[in-house]
């Protein structure tokens, strides 16, 4: 199949290249419609690593994903030919201690689309298993079942939290991920999120939600603005997702006391903790890893119109344009949320 390769560092290119796609009796074959150009895919292409995982061979992007079903396996009763869908990119071994705990995203033997050694789904065609596979409601188009992956990390990160109704929450990073923490933290029960960034676009962009307040930090201090928004009080749940190391300076000034800092953003090299400062205030902290056992919620809050994705969307490419959407992803624009890359008509 024709497949967009990230063949080392650097380098992409759109070629021929052998794929499994033997279904077997609990798979599903998938028409790739819609896929997403998520940050490590970016990383991969211009970094060649994400800490351990390192692309040693050709590796095929891509694993926020929709599309149809053409061929179900011999045990399939869930779906059927034509069905639209969208698939979770991780799978974890059913048997391992991790998944019988219900926490299968940390399972060390998860198999994850577009990370090394697994190759992802920028070609016309997939085979994944049905358990892993969900049916797009009729109001879900392909680009936000493309969505429902990234959506899903933001899902994990309110999850995590524990929100209770009318909580304040802080969003530190307003890249893609911050703002789908944003919106699952708002329709988990938050009252409001503060989100912060130097980007003043991208401000503008989460700033269309109701309910969401942007703080530009070039601008003014994070902790001013939370003071200001919480009767200088804190905030109940602060979200890091910038990954910035500098973030951690302000963590444990900008949450309440008893309050709770839920680590999504991952950083580079390990970073300076504040120890003494979080102990002092009992705050809880929590960590985010993908997700697990929220997929198919993450899926039904968009279907039921609580939370709209499509702004996020700033552009779309076809995939003979691929590699020019990768460019654009690696530049950084500030006006960009998320980039997508249709498939369709691609045969394989």
């Amino acid at each position: 199949m024709r497949a967009l390769v990230l063949e080392k560092k650097g380098e992409l290119s759109l070629r021929e290249i052998a794929l499994p796609l033997d279904v077997g009796p609990d798979d599903v074959k998938i028409a790739i419609h819609t896929v997403g150009v998520c940050g490590s895919d970016v990383h991969y292409y211009t970094h060649g690593a994400i800490g351990s995982y390192v692309v040693r061979a050709p590796m095929v992007l891509g694993h926020e994903a929709a599309g149809t079903i053409v061929q179900t396996g011999a045990n399939v009763s869930t779906f059927k030919v034509g069905d639209r869908v969208c698939m979770e990119p991780g799978v974890p071994n059913l048997s391992s201690r991790a998944t019988k705990l219900g926490i299968y995203n940390v399972d060390p033997d998860v198999s994850f689309w577009a990370t090394p050694p697994v190759h992802g789904v920028l070609a016309p065609y997939a085979v994944h298993p049905a358990a892993f596979t969900y049916k797009l409601p009729d109001n879900v188009s392909f680009a936000e079942g493309a969505m429902v992956e990234p959506f899903a990390i933001g899902m994990q990160a309110a999850s995590r939290a524990r929100i209770v109704p009318g909580d304040v929450a802080v969003v530190v990073g307003c890249g893609p991920i911050g703002i789908m923490i944003a919106l699952a933290a708002l329709a988990g029960g938050c009252s409001k999120v503060l989100i912060s960034d130097f980007s003043a676009p991208k401000l503008k962009i989460a700033a269309q939600y109701a309910g969401i307040m942007p703080v530009n930090i070039g601008e003014q201090s994070l902790v001013d603005a939370v003071a200001a928004a919480t009767d200088n009080w804190g905030a109940d749940i602060v979200f890091e997702a910038s990954g910035s190391p500098k973030a951690f300076a302000d963590l444990f000034d900008v949450v309440r006391p008893g309050g709770a800092v839920v680590l999504v953003g991952l950083p580079v090299e390990p970073v300076a903790f504040n120890v003494p400062a979080a102990i002092s205030k009992e705050v809880r902290i929590e960590t985010v890893f993908r997700y697990a056992n929220i997929f198919d919620r993450a899926l039904q809050l968009i279907a039921s119109g609580k939370v709209d994705l499509k702004p996020l969307i700033t552009g779309t490419y076809d995939f003979s344009d691929s590699i020019k959407a990768f460019e654009r992803a690696a530049e950084g624009n500030p006006q960009d949320v998320k980039l997508q890359i249709l498939l369709t008509g691609e045969k394989g």
